[in-house]
């Protein structure tokens, strides 16, 4: 499958057109229909058909004009009703704008081929969907294995050719999680680069919008679009990159697979010239303490979901409902003191991590686990908080950071997380496209 770059030379070439792409890409849902929400087939033939036109006319907006993306069910679009993967909100007015996200991919000619599916109100690291049906990650379908969430369409979509990436959110790992169990690339951006306006909210604090693509290039592409900022830095060779290793907390618990695979990328990098240092962080380990009240998701979630409980509480799958109910008792007291932990750990961490290019961790402990695995509620649970471990460190650090894949080829698939400073967008790219270029 194309990149993005790849694409765009193709399309500037003469020798595809925005239609032909599109239509590879409709004829790929075949594969997981599940991933979608809602196909926007004449409006994207015709967007499709409309870049065809400008392009020959000399008038394309950008490079990437008539490149198929995909946009999760928690952005506004124009005229569509923005249900965030959830029953209760089907009767919602449609939207009367486009999100700044959504409205920055138009412009630059990307035509959006379709809504895809989510974890209901994005507040869950499995991707399960009981409304609108389960994707699943393209490693082991017959078993059926969970995609990873909150973005888990996105992911599916971008594994298997339905478009060439999507946008995706990420609170607590939701781009990052369905990346490394679906085998792309997911990132997070530093939160404040990019606007939330038009996109449902899980947690104010928290919530940042990102890309899930085949490529840590195609992801570039995509967040230069929708920050209307490229983050840009001069390319870096991975011999001499100062990468620390973090040892503690992320490590517990990895799965024979992960292990071995984390291992093994670690090694080739050091072999080719990386300088990794181990590292530990005793400051992460307070974390479970620190969020014990509910955190922000779920004290935040409760302040914007309270009315829509009221009216419609009974429609929401009762395993989110649970989870935005514990912020229903959160305190001022408790929250206040999470607004103080958050800023403390952070200003305790910065010194530690400062004189690395990035930090790598594992992006999840596990491999995908069967969708019939999270049945039962205790499971559902214990599988969801280990895969939302080792990303939501970041989120609650207020980092960007990247998870690429790093199994070898035909094996299940395990993210490797690679993490900057705050504001460290473009040198992190640079840092992470050195990495995707040595593990390839």
């Amino acid at each position: 499958m194309l990149t993005i770059e790849q694409a765009a030379e193709a399309l500037a070439a003469g020798t595809t057109t925005a239609r032909a792409l599109l239509e590879e890409s409709f004829s790929a849902v075949a594969r997981e229909p599940a991933a979608f929400m809602v196909l926007h087939h004449e409006a994207a033939r015709a967007a499709a058909d409309a870049q065809d036109m400008l392009r020959r006319a000399g008038r394309a907006p950008s490079r990437y004009a008539g490149i198929p993306v995909t946009v999760k069910d928690l952005f506004d679009e124009a005229g569509q009703v923005t249900r965030a993967g959830s029953v209760a909100l089907e009767a919602a007015a449609p939207a009367l704008a486009d999100a700044p996200v959504v409205a920055r991919l138009q412009a630059a000619g990307l035509v959006v081929m379709g809504r895809t599916n989510m974890v209901e109100f994005a507040f869950s690291g499995l991707g399960v969907n009981p409304h609108y049906g389960t994707p699943t990650s393209p490693w082991d379908r017959a078993t059926g294995r969970l995609p990873g969430g909150s973005s888990s369409g996105a992911a599916v979509a971008a594994a298997d050719g339905m478009g060439f990436g999507g946008l995706g959110s990420d609170t607590g790992g939701s781009c990052r999680i369905p990346a490394a169990l679906c085998g792309v690339v997911g990132y997070k951006p530093t939160a404040s680069r990019v606007p939330l306006t038009g996109a449902t909210p899980l947690s104010f604090s928290l919530d940042s919008i990102g890309p899930i693509a085949r490529s840590v290039g195609c992801c570039q592409v995509i967040d230069g679009i929708i920050a209307d900022a490229p983050a840009w830095h001069a390319p870096l060779p991975l011999a001499g990159l100062r990468l620390a290793v973090l040892r503690n907390y992320v490590e517990e618990g990895l799965e024979d697979e992960v292990a071995r695979a984390y291992a093994a990328t670690l090694s080739k990098l050091s072999a080719l010239g990386a300088r990794l240092t181990d590292i530990r962080i005793a400051e992460i380990e307070a974390l479970p303490g620190v969020n014990a009240t509910g955190g922000f998701a779920a004290s935040e979630a409760w302040t914007w979901h309270h009315d829509l409980i009221e009216r419609a509480g009974e429609r929401y799958d009762p395993r989110i409902l649970k989870r935005i109910r514990r912020g229903e008792g959160m305190s001022a007291e408790n929250y206040v003191a999470l607004l103080l932990a958050r800023r403390n750990l952070i200003a305790a961490v910065a010194p530690q991590t400062a004189g690395f290019d990035a930090v790598l961790a594992p992006t999840c402990p596990l491999t995908p686990p069967a969708i019939s695995a999270v049945e039962d509620e205790r499971e559902y649970n214990r599988i969801n908080m280990a895969l939302l471990r080792n990303t939501s460190v970041f989120n609650f650090l207020d980092r960007c950071s990247i998870s690429i894949p790093c199994q070898r080829p035909g094996e299940a698939p395990v993210g490797l997380m690679i993490t900057g400073e705050n504001g460290g967008d473009g040198k992190l790219f640079a840092v992470a496209r050195a990495v995707e270029a040595a593990l390839a």
